[in-house]
């Protein structure tokens, strides 16, 4: 026979059901918040999935002319980066940026390279790559191509602020990022496309700089999470049961 608490009128069994109770609510609770992040992770990686199809599509489709100026207040990483695009114009080389890079060639520099087009308007060419020691412009004197040109490359959003703990210093010239508003403030470039352009691999007089170096990889471990986060909603089940159980017996 359970004996009441002197104190609280309580039996001796009243403590241990209740801390039961909120142990087995506990464990229930966590289960459904194990749910709904394992089902949002799902979510994630359908999203994911379909974002690399689209990217897929866009890479290897027939180019397209690159969006002229009434269209660029629409252009978006979502509907538009990676597309491949055309455009033709004339180089300004004496306005190049130097932006640092590392790639599989080793560390160095992007050339950006504002294109004119007929229309008056511009927009910033990723020529591509050059390692630390040919920097200079005289250096790959072969390269710096004159009269009309015709690019081939993808579309790329701008990167604004700089790299990650390293700021842009547009004074000192100094660039880690590919921030177009930046770039065009400190050039004067006026009537500049808010997007960049990474040329593909055609090749250059000379050999620089290295185009069709963009990186297209986007980390996929939603289904990782996702089986984690269902494991974890089984075994709060597990133990809400197994309490509940050792209650009953």
């Amino acid at each position: 026979m359970a004996l009441d608490h002197p104190l609280t009128g309580e039996t001796a069994d009243a403590a241990p059901a209740r801390s039961r109770l909120f142990f087995v609510g506990a464990m229930l609770f966590l289960t459904l918040i194990f749910l709904g992040l394992g089902t949002w992770q799902v979510q994630r990686l359908f999203w994911k999935l379909d974002l690399i199809a689209r990217v897929d599509a866009r890479v290897t489709a027939t180019p397209a002319p690159a969006p002229s100026s009434p269209a660029w207040p629409t252009v978006n990483a979502q509907n538009d980066e990676y597309r491949r695009v055309t455009v033709t114009g004339f180089f300004h080389h004496d306005e190049e940026t130097l932006v640092q890079a590392v790639t599989d060639l080793g560390p160095g520099f992007w050339v950006l390279t504002p294109l004119e087009k007929t229309d008056g308007t511009s927009v910033l060419i990723n020529r591509g790559f050059v390692p630390a020691d040919r920097r200079d412009p005289a250096a790959r004197a072969d390269g710096e191509i004159e009269g009309p040109v015709k690019i081939t490359g993808l579309i790329r959003i701008s990167e604004p602020d700089g790299a990650f703990l390293r700021s842009n210093d547009p004074a000192g010239g100094r660039w880690y990022s590919r921030d177009v508003t930046a770039i065009a403030a400190a050039k004067g470039l006026e009537n500049l496309a808010p997007y960049f352009i990474d040329a593909d691999s055609t090749p250059i007089p000379g050999g620089l700089p290295v185009g069709g170096l963009t990186v297209i990889r986007f980390r996929n471990s939603h289904l990782v999470y996702a089986v984690t986060w269902y494991l974890l909603a089984v075994m709060s089940a597990g133990g809400a049961y197994a309490i509940q159980r050792k209650r009953l017996t």
